[in-house]
């Protein structure tokens, strides 16, 4: 039998008392406050550096890009058609701008190549605006692109690449000059909780926490995302210390039963709700092997006729011999990775699984494919 790595992760909601206490999380970890908003923004810049790896000539807007920055630094460029850009790589800036920003606040872009650029490892940001969507500059973005993998390129095509070489990060590389919205300096009287995942069971257990944590200011769970809550009179006027103090609360979340697979890599999480309903499974892998030789026939001798050609092929069916698997109905998912084990599936083997269980109507979660 095959093994297989099963990635599992114990979600919220074990069945086991302690097992959920011990499971309780911060609300910092599993909420943002909704009075800190973030902002995407983007830009277009170019990259510089590139060992030859960078767009080619012909790509109008690269040397159009080139020959604005020349001409804004005072250089004068007589026929741009004939500079060489295979160092330089036209690219898209992307970036988030953190809750409670302020001028001067450092965050990371994503810098991706727009044109044929074949790697931009070694390259550098030129100075890049980065605006929101109503086109206002909120920040500046520069410096050298982490890429994490590598790649050589032969001259005829050839080349060996790890990892993907045309997008990449620099980290801090941005500096926020105009923040998007500056927060109130008046009095704040009530702050809003943003859940990470929503979940309706998650909202009322932070609102209990709140209110037997701080009686006399309810908190409220608006809906399955938001739960808002009162500030005291005394904190009103200097809420860090409040909003300090409640998102080190702790709260059990709950999850909806789940299953997630990466069909790429063969990946496979299940959450610690999973169940099974009793389920008979078998499953075998089917191999075809086509073979093709030619053969060359010479003629007999003394004729005119040439040697022919002749193609043969082999053709090989190989079926894997799997007995049938009763899955017994589970409650935990030991239960489940255990009677999934007995089948000794591959990963990939495991998703067909998973997917025909859950056609059946066997599998008691959410199956998500990415």
């Amino acid at each position: 039998m095959k093994s297989f790595v099963l990635i599992f992760v114990f979600l919220f909601g074990c069945a086991c008392s302690t097992v959920q206490e011990a499971l309780a999380a911060r609300i910092k970890d599993i909420a943002n406050f909704s009075t800190g908003q973030t902002e995407q923004l983007v830009g277009y810049g170019l990259i510089t550096g590139l060992n030859r790896t960078g767009d080619n000539r012909r790509n109008p807007y690269t040397v159009r890009t080139i020959y604005n920055l020349l001409r804004n630094n005072g250089i004068k460029v007589e026929d741009i058609q004939r500079f060489r850009g295979d160092d330089t790589a036209a690219v898209m800036v992307t970036a988030t701008v953190p809750p409670y920003a302020r001028a001067g606040s450092r965050f990371d872009v994503v810098v991706s190549a727009m044109g044929d650029a074949r790697s931009l490892v070694g390259g550098t940001l030129i100075m890049t605006p980065l605006s929101s969507p109503d086109g206002k500059l909120h920040a500046i973005a520069q410096g050298p692109l982490s890429v994490g993998g590598f790649g050589a390129f032969g001259a005829l095509g050839a080349a060996v690449v790890q990892n993907h070489l045309t997008a990449g990060r620099i980290p801090n590389g941005a500096i926020l000059k105009n923040p998007p919205s500056e927060t109130s300096s008046g009095p704040l009287v009530e702050v809003g909780l943003a859940l990470q995942t929503p979940d309706f069971t998650t909202a009322l257990r932070m609102a209990s926490v709140i209110n037997e944590s701080i009686p006399g200011y309810p908190a409220k769970a608006l809906d399955a995302g938001y739960v808002r809550v009162q500030i005291p009179d005394k904190y009103q006027n200097d809420p860090a210390y409040f909003m300090a103090a409640l998102e080190n609360l702790d709260v059990r979340p709950d999850a909806p039963a789940k299953v997630v697979i990466d069909e790429r890599t063969g990946t496979v999480v299940m959450g610690g709700n999973v169940t099974l309903s009793p389920v008979a499974v078998s499953h075998g892998n089917l191999t075809v092997t086509v073979q093709q030789e030619v053969a060359v026939v010479q003629p007999p001798p003394f004729t005119q006729a040439g040697p022919v050609v002749v193609p043969q092929e082999q053709l090989q069916v190989q079926e894997q011999q799997r007995k049938v698997a009763v899955v017994d109905g589970s409650a935990t998912i030991q239960d489940v990775v255990r009677g999934l084990n007995a089948l000794g599936a591959s990963p990939r083997d495991l998703i067909a699984i998973l997917q025909a269980i859950k056609q059946v109507g066997a599998l008691h979660a959410d199956l998500e494919i990415l």
